[in-house]
């Protein structure tokens, strides 16, 4: 398969998966309008904050291989890495805490709280991942630059 094909693919495939987030979107609406539960309300509209951003990004993978030529230099992340590094130290920090309270209330039949700190807990760990490959992609820049 060429290279032009794979991009197609991945353009159409993204295309499919922007449908599957906005019926995501939609149900979640749907069921927030269909329950007073505030732990269902709150679940339900972090499903759909995350569908609307992976929408975007979607939207934005789509768009690169289609016409947007896109470009990230190194001299552009280092130009900001020190708040970059910042930030993944706040990263660090909101992940020990959401640790320390998932210890707390572990075994103390707090379920519901425990169930969000796991989310906030997960959450964290992903802003942090993001970052990582962030560093990874400003070192492979300065091997191949």
């Amino acid at each position: 398969m060429s290279t032009k094909e794979i991009q197609q693919q991945i353009v159409a495939g993204m295309k499919k998966w922007q449908k599957i987030e906005d019926a995501t979107v939609a149900t979640t609406g749907m069921i927030i309008e269909k329950t007073d539960n505030p732990v269902v309300h709150l679940v339900m509209e972090i499903i759909q904050r995350d569908s609307q951003m992976h929408y975007r990004v979607q939207e934005w993978i789509a768009d690169s291989l289609e016409s947007k030529t896109v470009t990230l230099s190194f001299d552009e992340l280092d130009r900001i890495w020190s708040l970059i590094e910042k930030h993944i130290e706040l990263e660090k920090k909101t992940v020990a805490m959401a640790q320390q309270s998932l210890e707390a209330v572990k075994g103390k039949k707090m379920v519901i709280q425990e169930f969000l700190l796991n989310y906030l807990a997960e959450d964290e760990k992903k802003h942090n991942n993001l970052l990582v490959h962030l560093e990874g992609i400003k070192k492979g820049m300065r091997a191949t630059g």
